[in-house]
């Protein structure tokens, strides 16, 4: 990402998500800053700052502070603070069998950055990712929230980060001890994300994250076909991957499509009994 006030956007957005995954508020934020300073601009750094605050105000949450140093390579992050009740903490090791597994964003975003990279995607794909990976993870986690209210249950919840969906769908199987089963047609993807894949654009995480989990997937079609690289595709970033019981999943679909969210929350499998920590795609 070249330009530093979206760099901070999707670094804060990225930072936020992991309270929404659990359930909880965004309540304070810190800024965490490494400087090139003989290298950058002092504007670069200003820029990437008001970006993050950006995000962090769109939470609702308060910047606080925090640190910077001087060093040879840009780094942002942020430390954020939330609160959530004890009784309705989420985890991703609820998940139980004859859940619906919803996700909240398309994947993509890093074999379409890496063709970004390559000077082989233009600005129009360049803007779509941007606003993918900028977006806060606030509307799912609202609409969780919301029928959780209404005495609905949710069972595990996550987001999709560098392990990919597939990494971090092992991941909630282990932990809750269960198998799942992805329908692929059913799983939203960045539209051009699967012609860069047949043309071997793919980042290098994808590649490590396809062979450490691909001894738990059970691929129902071609196998080495290149749905399996973008289950493995490191997301910055990404949606959340939400287990629920399929009533609450119908409840749960319903209220974000009548939200201004601007992404198709996409009922994509389920949990099934099986081996712990298998992902069956068909």
């Amino acid at each position: 990402m070249d330009d530093p006030y979206h760099f901070g956007q999707i670094t804060a957005a990225n930072a936020l998500s992991d309270v929404y995954a659990m359930g909880g508020t965004p309540i304070l934020a810190m800024n965490i800053l490494a400087c090139p300073i003989k290298t950058m601009a002092v504007e670069i750094f200003r820029e990437i700052i008001k970006g993050g605050l950006s995000k962090v105000v769109e939470a609702g949450a308060l910047l606080v502070g925090g640190h910077s140093v001087e060093d040879k390579e840009l780094k942002y992050g942020l430390s954020v603070t939330g609160t959530v009740h004890p009784d309705q903490v989420l985890l991703n090791s609820g998940a139980r069998v004859g859940d619906r597994l919803i996700l909240t964003k398309p994947l993509g975003t890093g074999i379409l950055s890496t063709a970004i990279k390559g000077q082989l995607a233009g600005a129009d794909i360049e803007k779509q990712i941007t606003h993918i990976m900028a977006t806060l993870n606030r509307a799912p986690a609202d609409a969780i929230t919301a029928v959780r209210d209404r005495g609905y249950q949710v069972h595990a919840c996550t987001d999709i980060t560098g392990f990919g969906l597939l990494g971090h769908l092992h991941e909630m199987t282990i932990a809750s001890g269960v198998k799942a089963r992805l329908i692929k047609k059913q799983i939203p993807l960045i539209s051009g994300c699967i012609d860069f894949v047949n043309m071997g654009i793919i980042p290098e995480g994808a590649y490590t994250n396809r062979k450490f989990y691909s001894k738990w997937l059970q691929n129902r079609g071609t196998e080495g076909e290149p749905m399996e690289m973008v289950l493995a595709d490191p997301q910055t970033s990404g949606g959340l991957l939400i287990a629920a019981p399929p009533t609450t999943s119908e409840q749960l679909l319903k209220e974000m499509n009548s939200s201004n969210y601007p992404f198709s929350c996409r009922d994509i499998g389920e949990i099934v009994a099986g081996e712990s920590g298998v992902i069956e795609l068909i």
